[in-house]
């Protein structure tokens, strides 16, 4: 075990735990990005329209994963909503997260 999880700890999330109990999955690359593969159910909105799409997700009252191609705009988007109450979730890189989502 690193040091790092001994000192703050391992949360590992349980996406498909999430996706059952009604999570939705939010691809924030850019369209072009998207349609050269997503994860299926996913909903392709770019980084840059999510703070106009913020009221929308509020009001689901839903969890939200949120997913790109590295894990850095996704994390983006992961911060803002928490900061506006949204119980989202950082879900990576949409490759990997597939992987974990199939599995």
């Amino acid at each position: 075990m690193s040091i790092l999880k001994r000192l703050f700890g391992s949360k590992v999330t349980d996406y498909n735990h999430l996706i059952k109990d009604g999570a939705i999955l939010i691809d924030v690359r850019t369209p072009g990005e998207f349609n050269s593969g997503h994860i299926n159910g996913s909903t392709n909105v770019p980084l840059d329209k999510i703070k106009s799409k913020i009221k929308k997700l509020e009001n689901l009252n839903k969890s939200v994963i949120f997913c790109c191609a590295s894990g850095v705009r996704s994390g983006q988007a992961t911060s803002y909503a928490k900061s506006r109450g949204v119980n989202a979730y950082n879900g990576g890189g949409w490759s990997s997260l597939n992987r974990k989502l199939s599995s």
